[in-house]
């Protein structure tokens, strides 16, 4: 998992001061690297019992990363989509143990599989998410017809 002993992820409310922190920092992030800040593809009131919004720390405290993970398309979907995953430059270990609770949350809600869609400017994270077992899937939604993104899905 994590190298970090002191690495703690917990589900909060996507809607608070340090959730709203992360998602700015990536958001912003994303509008350099793909023009496009993402904000639109996420609705922190979109709260679901099969799913979550989680934030990384270090024991002592300080934001590390975040992620959330909502059903894709109708609540009693099989497949959880993965959205806003971020882990701070220098967090290491950060966005794979995010992953990894994600995974585990997802299976822990009847998930069979977890996908997401990316930007595929966005190269770093196609590499990551290729290392950690995901592969391209069939798009869904406004990403049908978007050859700016690339949707990927691992088989829980």
């Amino acid at each position: 998992m994590d190298a970090r002993h002191d690495l703690v992820i917990l589900a909060v409310d996507a809607a608070s001061l340090d959730a709203k922190l992360l998602l700015d920092e990536l958001s912003d992030v994303l509008l350099r690297i793909n023009g496009d800040s993402g904000r639109s593809s996420f609705d922190v009131e979109a709260a679901t019992p099969r799913g979550g919004f989680y934030l990384a720390r270090d024991g002592a405290s300080a934001l590390l990363g975040c992620a959330a993970l909502r059903p894709l398309g109708e609540a009693d979907s099989a497949i959880g989509e993965l959205k806003r995953m971020y882990a701070r430059p220098g967090a290491t270990g950060v966005g794979a143990a995010l992953l990894a609770h994600v995974e585990a949350q997802a299976r822990r809600h009847g998930y069979q599989a977890v996908h997401l869609s990316t930007r595929v400017a966005n190269s770093r994270a196609v590499a990551f998410y290729a290392k950690h077992g995901y592969a391209p899937v069939i798009a869904w939604g406004k990403y049908v017809g978007a050859a700016q993104s690339v949707c990927l899905g691992k088989q829980l």
